[in-house]
């Protein structure tokens, strides 16, 4: 059995630095190695989430990490979620649930932090006594000053587990020698000690210019630079965050399904899309433009963090049309979790969960009407297609609302779950929505997807297996981790007495 090793902590000098998926680099260099790995992040702020085996809510960062790690995911790998419904409002979600909604400035005040941090503390405690090395992850920047007396996340959680800190800097974006060493020196003392060493992500160009540098900041700092990492392109790890969903081309491709994902403002869970931009027989873009979605052959309507707000956007703003004529000159449409309330034909919002507007005209192309409701279905779901052909597939749900048909209209469901529950609705092979989430990850339903559309595709296309590709990719991101960080240098220092 392999000695223990003290848990590391991936702090970074701001947001965007690339914590997540190193972190996601370690989790499945250390299974590789032989040992028995776990992620955890205190609190993360994440419009994208997963169900957990046992129904409950974490962010996608964690659960991207636990899959790596080998590992099924839990809340006690990310016990605090919050999750923005506005510019200044969130959903608290701890140990899985939902607890309420809070304003930024209340949640970040002082007053109430020690139910959280006992919380967060509590979680990496029971996940510590079940796997080694812990393999943590801080939040936006370890020297938020004007945060620390409430910070859950970085140094103070360091602290508490008794974690070595690797300090990692964006060197893409600039200014990375006054990032690291001012984030260092802003530190007080006594929590300075827990920086072990250094991580420079992103680099582009020829690394023998940066051997001077990293000198120099080893000097500065009193600790190595344990590795420079160059940017990657040819590795692809599920994102957290849907800033570059937009720069993805919507200009068509012969040869291949043309697929439009709805530029929602709210949206969520975009990584439900992950599998089928990969599916080299698809062409996958993300729009709001009425132009582009007009050249899809298929318009996915996908899951939001307000639907009621993104479907009076969509009217507003003519895409909620465009669809309408997109289905009628043969366009097929999914609409997921959200985007499936949109597809019926009026959501409704008595009790105020998602704002004052009590009643919304949906797209009405599905026979369906939806009440938001305050309970939080998460859980996750085994289903065949609802006519019974085909293999068994799995998903998740997310979701506060119930669906039903609409009194008197014909209502045909698509899935049948494993515990004889219904889900979705479907019109024909062109019209369909569903509440579950990672639908897409399944290949039997992407053919199913693309069929009517299959007379367009190259005789080269091929169906694609997702799950072996993310397995190739977490190898891939480990071996370009281990080319360019010093890893026995790290197990040295997880190793050393404290």
């Amino acid at each position: 059995m392999k000695a223990p090793l003290h848990p590391v902590m991936l702090a970074g000098t701001g947001s965007d630095v690339g914590k997540s998926v190193l972190a996601t680099a370690l989790c499945r260099i250390f299974k590789q190695d032989g040992y028995a790995p776990a992620p955890f992040k205190a609190q993360n702020m994440a419009l994208n989430s997963f169900a957990t085996p046992d129904g409950l809510e974490i962010g996608r960062a964690q659960a991207v990490q636990a899959e790596a790690a080998g590992v099924p995911c839990h809340t006690d790998m990310n016990p605090l979620l919050l999750k923005p419904q506005s510019d200044h409002t969130s959903q608290v979600v701890l140990n899985g649930r939902p607890i309420g909604n809070r304003d930024a400035y209340d949640y970040f005040r002082k007053e109430g932090r020690t139910e959280l941090r006992e919380a967060v503390y509590a979680a990496y405690d029971r996940l510590a006594a079940r796997f080694n090395p812990i393999v943590m992850e801080g939040a936006g920047s370890l020297a938020e000053i004007n945060l620390r007396d409430s910070d859950l996340v970085n140094v103070p959680m360091a602290m508490h587990a008794g974690a070595d800190i690797l300090l990692v800097g964006d060197i893409d974006r600039g200014g990375v020698f006054a990032s690291v060493y001012g984030s260092i020196m802003l530190l007080p003392p006594e929590e300075r000690k827990y920086v072990k060493g250094i991580l420079i992500n992103k680099f582009r160009g020829d690394l023998r210019l940066f051997e001077e540098g990293r000198k120099m900041l080893e000097d500065l700092c009193g600790i190595p630079v344990l590795g420079v990492v160059p940017y990657y392109h040819d590795i692809h790890i599920e994102e957290e965050d849907s800033v570059a969903l937009a720069a993805k081309s919507a200009a068509a491709q012969r040869g291949k399904v043309n697929v439009a994902v709805v530029l929602l403002r709210h949206i969520s869970n975009f990584t439900d899309f992950n599998a089928l931009e990969r599916d080299p027989r698809v062409h996958l873009f993300y729009s709001n433009n009425v132009d582009e979605i007009a050249k899809a052959d298929v318009i996915i309507l996908p899951g939001s963090k307000s639907t009621i707000d993104d479907l009076y956007e969509l009217r507003r703003n003519g895409v909620a049309q465009a669809i309408l004529r997109a289905r009628r000159e043969g366009a097929s449409v999914l609409g997921i979790c959200g985007g499936y309330q949109m597809m019926g034909v009026r959501i409704r919002d008595p009790h105020h969960v998602e704002g004052d507007l009590e009643v919304l005209p949906g797209l009405g192309l599905l026979p369906m009407t939806t009440e938001m409701l305050g309970d939080k279905v998460t859980r996750q779901v085994r289903f065949q297609a609802f006519d019974g052909a085909g293999e068994t597939m799995e998903g998740y749900e997310i979701h506060m609302g119930k669906t039903l048909p609409v009194e008197g209209r014909a209502f045909r469901p698509l899935n049948r779950l494993e515990d004889g529950q219904e889900d979705g609705c479907i019109v024909d092979e062109k019209c369909m929505g569903s509440y579950i989430h990672g639908i897409l990850d399944n290949p039997a339903f992407i053919d199913r997807l693309l069929a009517p559309h299959a007379a367009k595709l190259t005789a080269a296309a091929a169906s694609f297996d997702y799950h072996a590709f993310k397995e190739e990719q977490y190898d891939k991101l480990a071996a370009h981790v281990r080319q360019y960080v010093d890893i026995p240098l790290l197990y040295k220092i997880l190793s050393e007495q404290q």
